[in-house]
């Protein structure tokens, strides 16, 4: 009974509704007709028009085609009596796939905001923009003024007032788009290949010319400049001082320009092609659309070659500066690494890290190391023998279980980043009353020690602070040195390790000892990727608990054991223990320097700046 009732309620509203959209007579409605739709071809309203032209390069060879599209659109708008010609907007030498830097394009879009502009004129629209998105968006933003802005792309014979002309733009907007990715592609394929080839791009530089085949020769009167900058600051001016005093001399740059900035003194001091040298692809531009460029760490291929083509200054002169201009970066002067070496005792060729200095190498840490040490350092490993006291039990073929593979609370440990370090609290206690300590590292047997700061060392780092809940942990930053100790350790650099240590007492004195081979690795839960396992050569932990922040990750070769040999470990730390009986912890070193070579010391500097000046007759 009730269906039915719901049939028939269903029949009656549909009837309704026929009823009503039978609609009624046309004679009771007053019909008002629209304004006919403009159209572009034979409209005769007064229009203030605006012509928008582009070529992509600033080749001399484009101004032809540059002055053509002027000219010929001047022409184009006068033709038209109900016409006015606002201004003709032109951008030459700039791409269609970025607005960055059309300058006159943005200006355009600015007057039509203000109101000056009714209709634009463009060639086609990839004059107009490659860029899909900025081609769509501004045709819809002009669209929608009051009253609204039309765009006429001749090529295409499309204007953006006509209902149908978005999906034919869309469409044509986007090949263009792909074009320019296409072009693009073809480029960065042409510039591989080229270097490849060892066919380098070699564009002006100061202190050089190119002959008829593009190759770089020296330009002795600019050449003088070029010097006179690398001898300045291997004398010890800044670039700010040099920049000062050659636009008092009123030397030129390469563009002829008398005024120098910092900037443009480092440019020249960092360019390897001063030394002879060529590096192919520093820079490069991950993005085709926004054309931005990118310090190409490791992302590109690179091509490098030596003696490309004939040297203003010398090799050894140019790797000077650039451990000066790193160094620089932390404050410091001074080209010739100093490294303090311990010379005697228990810490014999450990060196004392500088905390500042970004110019040491690897090579610079074993030489240091090896300055102060008898014959060779390493010595191969025998054949373990265990000799069993009576009454001893027998444990070999037992592993002594890694303190890692427990758990570290209490035990000593480091945290180390690639610019930053943490010990944490177990490491300050037990190195007590010390607020400023030296970091050593034994390159050879891969050992990390810290020891209290003697007095006025310049090597010294806060490790810690007082705070309510007393002496904390601080964290210390090593941007200028954890680089290199990273090399050192052939560790990497997207990681963070974390050691443990130990300590080791001589009288009132403590040192910490950390081997580089028990390192962990800690990675951000968020950052894990369980496919990846780190960089291959460590296994990571499997975690259930959802409140741990970090992953902790191990060595693969720690997979098939739980620890070291029993009777190799306890050798090892009764090796430590008759060391420690036998030696001092002495604070005592040695300075190592670095070999200088030929690299022109500021004496030599000083004299050839004075020659270079009375060459170019000028009086100090």
């Amino acid at each position: 009974m009730k269906e039915n009732e719901k049939h028939l309620d269903s029949n009656q509203v549909k009837k309704k509704i026929r009823e009503r959209y039978k609609g009624i007579d046309e004679g009771l409605l007053d019909f008002i007709p629209a304004r006919p739709q403009e159209d572009f071809f034979t409209s005769d309203s007064h229009k203030r028009v605006a012509v928008y032209a582009r070529v992509s390069t600033d080749d001399p060879n484009q101004t032809s085609s540059y002055e053509l599209q002027k000219n010929y659109y001047e022409d184009f708008v006068h033709k038209r009596e109900n016409w006015e010609l606002v201004d003709i907007y032109a951008d030459e030498g700039i791409t269609g796939t970025c607005l960055k830097h059309r300058d006159s394009f943005m200006r355009m879009i600015e007057d039509c905001n203000l109101g000056k502009i009714d209709l634009i004129i463009t060639k086609s629209v990839a004059r107009f923009a490659r860029n899909n998105v900025d081609c769509i968006g501004y045709v819809r933003q002009l669209k929608a003024k009051n009253p609204p802005i039309g765009i006429f792309f001749e090529t295409e014979n499309i204007y953006t007032l006509d209902p149908k002309s978005e999906m034919a733009l869309a469409f044509i907007a986007t090949l263009a788009q792909e074009e320019s990715h296409t072009k693009s592609e073809i480029m960065n394929a042409s510039i591989e290949m080229r270097n490849k080839s060892g066919i380098f791009l070699t564009p002006r530089l100061l202190g050089y010319d190119h002959d008829e085949n593009g190759n770089l020769i020296v330009n002795e009167e600019e050449a003088k400049t070029v010097r006179l900058i690398f001898l300045s600051y291997l004398y010890g001016y800044s670039s700010q001082q040099i920049a000062n005093a050659l636009t008092e001399l009123d030397r030129l740059t390469k563009k002829e320009n008398s005024i120098w900035s910092p900037g443009s003194v480092l440019y020249i001091l960092s360019n390897e092609r001063y030394c002879g040298d060529i590096l192919a692809r520093k820079t490069f531009t991950p993005n085709y659309l926004d054309h931005k460029s990118k310090k190409n760490n490791n992302d590109r291929n690179q091509y490098r070659q030596k003696d490309h083509h004939e040297a203003i200054v010398s090799r050894e002169d140019f790797f000077a500066v650039q451990k000066l201009l790193r160094n620089a970066k932390y404050g410091n002067k001074g080209y010739f690494p100093e490294m303090p070496v311990v010379k005697s005792g228990f810490l014999k060729g450990y060196v004392v890290v500088h905390p500042k200095w970004a110019g040491f190498t690897v090579d610079d840490y074993y030489m240091a190391s090896t300055s102060v040490l008898d014959g060779v350092n390493k010595i191969p490993s025998k054949p373990l023998e265990v000799k069993l006291e009576k009454g001893n039990i027998d444990l070999r073929g037992y592993e002594l279980v890694r303190t890692q593979f427990i758990s570290t609370m209490g035990h000593i440990t480091v945290s180390i980043s690639p610019t930053k370090l943490l010990f944490n609290k177990p490491s300050l206690i037990k190195l007590p009353d010390t607020k400023k300590i030296e970091i050593l590292v034994n390159p050879g047997q891969r050992l990390i020690a810290v020891r209290k700061a003697v007095s006025n060392s310049r090597y010294a780092l806060e490790w810690g602070r007082y705070t309510e809940k007393g002496f904390m942990p601080k964290l210390i930053s090593g941007a200028a040195f954890i680089p290199t100790l990273y090399k050192l350790f052939s560790w990497n650099m997207d990681v963070q390790y974390k050691i443990n240590g130990t300590s080791y007492k001589f009288g009132e004195d403590t040192v910490l000892i950390f081997s580089v081979d028990d390192a962990t690795l800690s990675i951000d839960k968020n950052d894990f990727d369980p496919d990846m396992e780190s960089d291959g050569a460590y296994i990571a932990e499997k975690v259930t608990s959802s409140r741990r922040r970090r992953i902790t990750a191990y060595p693969k070769e720690w997979a098939d054991s739980f620890g070291e040999e029993y009777y190799r470990t306890k050798a090892k730390e009764d090796q430590i223990t008759k060391e420690r009986q036998e030696k001092e912890l002495e604070s005592g070193h040695v300075t190592y320097s670095a070999e200088a070579g030929n690299v022109t010391t500021p004496e030599k500097a000083a004299n050839e700046i004075k020659g270079i000046l009375e060459d170019l007759g000028i009086d100090e």
